[in-house]
């Protein structure tokens, strides 16, 4: 699982999601696959009592051993620190309560947080995003990957992986149905016409546009495309080089946050923070240090004074 882990540090697994989610089953399956066998024992936590119960035949087989947990003042760092010297494991994971906030979770100093996968029932998806949003982000913020199961027969699909994206731009996300992996949704289901001249993303769909720009970069290389933003400078970047975007609302209103691709533009050195701007530009996929690895570079073909739009973005 990943790169070899330092040898005083305990790595932690964290799978959460809100209950009957499939947790168990997903990890199940986890411990049966090749790749997750080692020498050492498993330290296996579970926070909720499911429907699902573990194997024993399974356990033995993956040297695990399971401590169940109801209530969250039974996992302090002390107790974690005592279970760690009765089992003796070389990694823990940590089924995790879905009704707990994970931001009050603490570990052990020499403990982290080596992966943590999130599991959605898309079934009950529209439910949790109407009334328990602020979890379900607490939750997605830090996951690497996200496993959306249960997906049969939900036309959707799209507009909920925008909104998991808009939480946490960086993960993975997997749709899952009861064949297995879906594959992913086509052009023609964007709210602008790719095989234009130039691609206009109108207010509405800069949300949309963002995303998926994050998610196929390769889909907008050598295009370009026009759009209204707000330009930030700073410091920080080189000569001649801004970011035209937008705030956006990702959760609730207190979680604001800025979206928007570095841009490079002979206008650059004339704006100032805050400036609306109406650009056109066309997209590179490059190494950028801020996007730690390759992301998307505009370069501007114009830059035009433009008036100011209202309204947050939406991802929907």
């Amino acid at each position: 699982m990943g790169p070899m882990i330092d040898d005083d540090i305990m790595p932690v697994f964290l799978i959460n999601g809100f209950l009957e989610a499939g947790k168990t089953e997903f990890l199940s399956v986890t411990m049966e696959q090749e790749y997750f066998q080692t020498e050492g024992k498993t330290l296996l936590i579970v926070c909720e009592e499911g429907d699902t119960e573990y194997d024993e035949g399974l356990l033995k087989k993956s040297r695990t051993s399971v401590v169940s947990v109801d209530d969250m003042g039974q996992i302090s760092p002390e107790r974690l620190t005592e279970l760690e010297l009765l089992y003796n494991p070389e990694r823990v994971l940590i089924e995790w309560n879905g009704m707990w906030n994970q931001d009050d979770l603490k570990l052990p100093s020499d403990w982290t947080i080596y992966q943590q996968i999130t599991i959605v029932d898309m079934s009950t998806f529209e439910l949790y995003v109407k009334n328990m949003k602020s979890l379900l982000a607490a939750m997605v913020r830090n996951s690497e990957l996200i496993i959306c199961n249960r997906c049969d027969g939900i036309e959707d699909l799209e507009r909920y992986k925008r909104m998991l994206k808009s939480m946490n731009t960086k993960c993975d996300i997997v749709f899952e149905d009861e064949n297995g992996e879906i594959d992913e949704i086509s052009e023609e289901d964007l709210p602008y016409d790719l095989s234009r001249d130039v691609v206009e993303i109108g207010p509405e769909a800069y949300g949309i546009w963002y995303i998926d720009c994050m998610d196929k970069p390769e889909r907008y290389r050598g295009k370009t495309v026009e759009f209204t933003a707000m330009a930030l400078k700073s410091p920080e970047f080189p000569k001649n080089y801004f970011v035209p975007g937008r705030m956006a609302m990702t959760c609730c209103a207190e979680d604001m946050t800025f979206l928007g691709y570095i841009c490079k533009s002979k206008e650059a050195r004339r704006l100032e923070t805050g400036q609306w701007v109406r650009v056109q530009a066309r997209v590179e996929v490059e190494y950028w240090k801020d996007y730690q690895g390759e992301g998307p570079v505009l370069y501007a073909e114009s830059v035009v004074p433009a008036a100011p739009i209202e309204e947050v973005v939406q991802f929907g």
